[in-house]
């Protein structure tokens, strides 16, 4: 395969036109609702297979925000070209989670310090041995900081990237909880492990959308987990 440039076959941006920091929400629409609350003198640098990408000022400083899709084979195309390509130094995903704590309730935040997997994709890059992939303290340390400042209610632990959505009655729903994990997602292993093969930054926010007894909507997942919007945005 020869060596990738851009514009790449996923990302139509050219060189220069994303910031070295940029918040990656799953949902593109989620990403377009960023810009266009936060942001200002945005301009829209993808739209490839409908995953909106723009980059804009946040209190005068650059910033871009792109949806990633579902999935870690998702953010980690999305991720690496952000960072081998566009040169993309602080990753910041936005997403939403389910809890496995019964002190972690919807709308509230999480911080995913260190992500275990059900996927093979840090085995695929044939480490000799089993990665343990983990945030950038320096994000995290910013993040609880803003938090902090705002008066919003965060957790801060381990997360699981799993390849199964529907999977409450599989083995590890049971397992999981028991080793503290606080939450469910499905792309921050991709994230972490690109990071650090390439030694930029990245941490998961994440706002819980739904637990045992509570869910969210749709259009409140695009657009009402504001918190973890604001926190991303603290750290440009």
């Amino acid at each position: 395969m020869p060596p990738l440039t851009a514009p790449t076959p996923h990302i139509q941006a050219m060189p220069g036109e994303i910031a070295e920091t940029i918040l990656l929400p799953g949902d593109p629409l989620r990403a377009k609702f960023i810009a266009d609350t936060y942001l200002e003198n945005v301009k829209q640098f993808n739209g490839t297979r409908g995953m909106l990408g723009f980059t804009g000022t946040y209190q005068g400083k650059p910033v871009s925000v792109m949806g990633t899709g579902m999935g870690c084979p998702s953010m980690g195309i999305y991720s690496y070209e952000l960072i081998n390509i566009y040169g993309c130094k602080n990753l910041i995903r936005i997403g939403t989670a389910g809890t496995f704590q019964p002190y972690v309730h919807v709308k509230e935040m999480v911080f995913g310090m260190g992500a275990c997997t059900t996927s093979n994709y840090a085995q695929l890059q044939g480490l000799p041995g089993t990665f343990a992939p983990i945030c950038s303290f320096e994000l995290l340390e910013k993040a609880v900081a803003a938090a902090k400042a705002k008066g919003f209610k965060y957790h801060v632990g381990n997360i699981l990237s799993s390849d199964v959505f529907y999977g409450q009655n599989l083995p590890h729903a049971k397992t999981w909880p028991e080793m503290g994990i606080l939450a469910v997602e499905m792309e921050s292993v991709a994230l972490y492990t690109n990071a650090a093969m390439a030694g930029v930054n990245a941490l998961c926010i994440l706002t819980i959308s739904d637990g045992p007894d509570e869910i969210t909507t749709a259009e409140e997942r695009q657009t009402a987990f504001t918190q973890m919007m604001e926190v991303a945005l603290a750290l440009a």
